[in-house]
C-alpha cells in the first residue's frame, strides 16, 4: 500500500470548502475538468490525463458523504485503483481540509510518486485557496439600501471633503510657518544707532580738557592688543603634542593592509511566483558566491492585512508581519530556495514590503 497525502488552513468556512470539493465546475477550477457518466449517479470522470504524476483519465466513485466534513471516492486509473478521502475540520480561522490517497491495486512509480503529490499540494495550497476567494468575494454585498452600486459608498464620497481639509490644514500651517519666522527675524535684528551715542568717537581733540583726555586713556587699554601675547603660548604648546602624533600613526597601516580580505556575503532574490485573488506565492533563492559553506538569516516583511499559510523550504518564525526564515547553511557555490503562500485582506494582493539577508537587501523588491 503506497500512500499520498496532503493538507491545508484555510480562512474560509467549511460549506465553502464543501462546495468547491463536489460541484463540477468548481473542481474543474482548480484540480481537473469532471464530466458526469450518463444514467449512473455519484460517477465522474477526471480529465487528469496529461497532469504532473497521472497517466489516464479517472474514473470517480463516491462511496461516502457527509456534508460538510467527509467525502470518500473509489477511483480507477487505467486499472490502477486507489481510495480518496477528503476530510474537513473546523477551526477557529475557517477550516482544515485534509486529502488522503491509498493505492488498493496497483503502484506507482518512482517518477510518478513525487509529481502526483506535488501536483495534489499545489493544488490545495495554491488554486483551491483562489476559487474559495473568487467566491467569497462574489457573496459580498456591496449595495446601500435600495440604490445598488452607486457613488453612496463610503470611501468615494468621503475622499474630497478629506482633501479639502488637508489642503486647509496645509494652508493653516504654512501661514503660521511664515508668521513666526517673521517674528524671529525681526526680534533678532541689531537695534539702529542711536544719533545722541554718535558724537563720543569725535569728542578728542588738541583743545580738549582733562576729563575728556582721562576717558580717551581709560579707553585705550581696551583697545591696544593684548591678546597676542596670549596666542605666542597657544602655539608653542601645541607643536610638540603634533610631533609624536605623526610617529604612531603611520605604524599601524602595513597591519591593516596585511589583513586577508572578508569572504562575500551570501545574497537573495525575491519574485512573487503566482499571483492570485486574495492572495499569491513568493519565493526567496539564496545564493552563496563565497568558498565555504554560509549561514543565512531571511526577514520579509509583508504588507498590512497579510498573513503566511504554507512555508516549504525553511522553517520560519512570525512576528505580526514579520517573518523571519532560517535554515541549513548554503553550501559554497550553492543555493536555497524558499516558497511561501500569502493570504491578503484585499482582492489584489500586495507583494512584500521588505526582504533583507544578512541585514541587506534582497534584489527584486
Amino acid at each position: 500500500m503506497i500512500e499520498i497525502g496532503a493538507q491545508v488552513d484555510l480562512s474560509h468556512p467549511p460549506d465553502r470548502v464543501w462546495l468547491a470539493l463536489t460541484d463540477r465546475e468548481l473542481l474543474g477550477r482548480w484540480f481537473a475538468e469532471a464530466e458526469t457518466v450518463a444514467g449512473v449517479p455519484d460517477r465522474l470522470v477526471l480529465h487528469t490525463a496529461g497532469l504532473p504524476g497521472f497517466d489516464a483519465n479517472i474514473e470517480v466513485e463516491v462511496t461516502e458523504r457527509q456534508v460538510p466534513e467527509l467525502l470518500a471516492l473509489r477511483c480507477d486509473e487505467a486499472g490502477r485503483l486507489t481510495e480518496v478521502t477528503c476530510a474537513v475540520t473546523a477551526t477557529k480561522q475557517g477550516c482544515r481540509l485534509a486529502v488522503r490517497e491509498v493505492t488498493t491495486h496497483g503502484t506507482w512509480s518512482a517518477e510518478q510518486h513525487d509529481p502526483r503529490e506535488q501536483q495534489l499540494r499545489q493544488a490545495l495550497t495554491v488554486r483551491l485557496p483562489a476559487i474559495l476567494d473568487w467566491l467569497a468575494f462574489q457573496q459580498v454585498d456591496l449595495r446601500r439600501g435600495e440604490a445598488g452600486m452607486t457613488t453612496e459608498l463610503p470611501t468615494i464620497g468621503a475622499r474630497p471633503a478629506r482633501a479639502r481639509r488637508r489642503r486647509r490644514t496645509v494652508v493653516a500651517v504654512l501661514a503660521g510657518a511664515v508668521l513666526v519666522a517673521g517674528l524671529a527675524a525681526w526680534v533678532t535684528l541689531p537695534d539702529e544707532p542711536d544719533s545722541a551715542a554718535a558724537p563720543p568717537p569725535a569728542a578728542p581733540s588738541p583743545s580738549s580738557s582733562s576729563p575728556s583726555s582721562s576717558s580717551v586713556a581709560a579707553v585705550a587699554p581696551t583697545g591696544t592688543p593684548r591678546a597676542t601675547p596670549s596666542a605666542r603660548p597657544s602655539r608653542t604648546t601645541a607643536s610638540p603634542t603634533a610631533r609624536p602624533s605623526r610617529t604612531p600613526t603611520a605604524k599601524p597601516s602595513p597591519t591593516v593592509a596585511s589583513a586577508p580580505a572578508a569572504p562575500p556575503p551570501v545574497t537573495a532574490t525575491y519574485r512573487t511566483d503566482s499571483s492570485r485573488l486574495f492572495g499569491y506565492t513568493g519565493e526567496v533563492v539564496i545564493d552563496n558566491p563565497g568558498g565555504a559553506a554560509a549561514d543565512w538569516v531571511v526577514v520579509v516583511t509583508l504588507a498590512e492585512g497579510s498573513s503566511v499559510d504554507d512555508v516549504d523550504g525553511a522553517d520560519v518564525r512570525q512576528d505580526g508581519r514579520t517573518l523571519t526564515f532560517t535554515g541549513p547553511a548554503v553550501p559554497a557555490g550553492g543555493s536555497q530556495t524558499i516558497r511561501f503562500d500569502v493570504r491578503d485582506s484585499r482582492p489584489k494582493a500586495r507583494e512584500p514590503e521588505g526582504c533583507t539577508v544578512g541585514g541587506n537587501a534582497c534584489a527584486g523588491v
